[in-house]
């Protein structure tokens, strides 16, 4: 399986040097999946106070057609071949490489943690950290 990492904690400081002050960044996750590609899209909650916002986020950008289900509270992908796995919350510490998953989404359910620690370290910026799946 293909990982593909989008880290969108990388675009909420729009100053270089904000971004390295604080090597702790914590914020919401979540899993997509379409044929053999798992995509992990991480968003500082300052971006994403909700797991909805991050998928719709991810939609736009790819230009995947989805909509808003207000009755459930969140944003459905129209195409089946795009499946949520779940959500979480996650904790990075880039000064002492490490990464810590937990937690669940109420609009998505708990992420899927079967092998998602060896898919962690499939991801060239993430290969060397210590990882915590709770």
């Amino acid at each position: 399986m293909k990982v593909v990492f989008i880290d969108y904690s990388q675009q909420h400081h729009s100053d270089p040097a904000e971004a390295e002050v604080s090597s702790m960044q914590s914020g919401k996750f979540i899993q997509i999946r379409k044929d053999d590609t798992e995509y992990l899209i991480f968003s500082p909650k300052e971006l994403a106070p909700y797991h909805t916002a991050l998928v719709e986020r991810f939609c736009q950008e790819e230009g995947i057609e989805g909509a808003y289900d207000g009755a459930v509270k969140r944003f459905d992908i129209h195409d089946p071949a795009w499946v949520i796995a779940g959500g979480g919350k996650f904790e990075i510490d880039r000064a002492k490489k490490y990464i810590r998953l937990y937690d669940n989404s109420m609009a998505y359910g708990k992420f899927d943690p079967a092998g998602l620690k060896e898919k962690i370290l499939m991801i060239e910026e993430l290969s060397d950290y210590e990882v915590s799946i709770v």
